[in-house]
């Protein structure tokens, strides 16, 4: 056993997704679009739905807090990797390595489990419409809103506990663009067998129990769905679910093929790619899946930027 704790080191460094310095300049400026893309149309997302009277709906309410999720998500790494870049010093100290973990965790973990809770609310509103409104009451929608964020806090705070007791020696080069825990954990020089073991199981459980109350909702949506017997009323159903159902395949696709898939012979690679598709790519895509394919939220949208309000829905 080595002696020692996790003091012995006080920062890190962050090599990044390239170390060959003519790219440098390329990922900032890519990186640097992407993020302000991100956070652009993420927010508008979030003012569209806060002032406009027609998505006060338990629906929007949803999107709303997988939007601030996703800024958050983003804003976790590639503001660090940008001033990194910028600065030519890829270092980050200790506690703020331990604190970008953390977060990370967080948003990631919430994105999952509020497409589950979205799953739920389109399994209501198209198999019990009648009852939509009283089954998704105030009350019970601010608890599904609220509980994704506590679940996700919960599982990051564990992990983050498990990791402050492990050792960090002379190695303190991280082959990644931020703080994750899977190359923290291969960087230790102690046992981690017990945080790999809970890495796994609250790892798989974070995963698999919303991916399954999606396909339970969706099975569900899609029986109800092909009982109509109107062709149009069937495509108006599947419609209201296109934009979830894609970020679904998006989010629960690259999950899957980074932590689901036999290890590659070079596992920092494998992380770097998924922790870049998961925590950059879809919050930037997320925006144009839901205003592409969402008339409701183009009309906001475009009242938002012309500075035109809505009228107030009436009873």
């Amino acid at each position: 056993m080595h002696e020692g704790n996790q003091t012995s080191i006080s920062e890190f460094l962050l090599l990044g997704l390239s170390s060959q310095p003519g790219k440098q300049e390329l990922l900032f400026a890519l990186f640097l679009a992407m993020y302000l893309v991100t956070v652009v149309g993420n927010t508008l997302i979030v003012l569209a739905i806060s002032l406009d009277p027609y998505l006060h709906t338990p629906m929007y309410l949803f999107l709303a807090n997988l939007s601030l999720a996703d800024i958050s998500s983003i804003s976790t790494s590639v503001p660090k990797m940008l001033m990194n870049i910028q600065t030519k010093s890829p270092s980050i100290s200790y506690e703020s390595c331990i604190t970008q973990m953390y977060f990370s965790i967080v948003f990631v973990v919430t994105d999952n489990f509020l497409l589950g809770v979205m799953a739920c609310d389109r399994f209501v509103a198209i198999c019990h419409p009648l009852n939509y409104t009283t089954i998704m009451g105030p009350r019970l929608c601010l608890w599904l809103a609220a509980i994704p964020w506590a679940l996700s806090n919960a599982v990051a705070l564990t992990h983050t506990l498990l990791l402050l007791r492990s050792v960090f020696c002379d190695g303190h080069a991280l082959l990644h663009f931020f703080c994750d825990l899977a190359p923290l954990l291969r960087l230790s020089c102690s046992d981690t067998t017990v945080n790999e073991l809970v890495l796994f199981v609250v790892g798989s459980s974070v995963i698999t129990l919303p991916f399954a109350l999606i396909l339970v909702s969706y099975a569900c949506i899609t029986r109800a769905v092909l009982r109509l017997s109107r062709p149009e009323g069937r495509w108006k159903a599947f419609s209201t679910c296109g934009s979830h159902l894609t970020v679904v395949f998006l989010f629960y696709g690259t999950i899957v093929g980074v932590y689901f898939f036999p290890s590659p012979s070079d596992p920092d690679n494998r992380d770097k790619i998924g922790a870049l598709l998961f925590t950059v790519v879809t919050p930037m895509m997320n925006p144009f899946i839901y205003s592409l394919r969402n008339k409701d939220m183009n009309g906001a949208l475009r009242r938002l930027l012309v500075g035109k309000r809505a009228l107030p829905v009436m009873p």
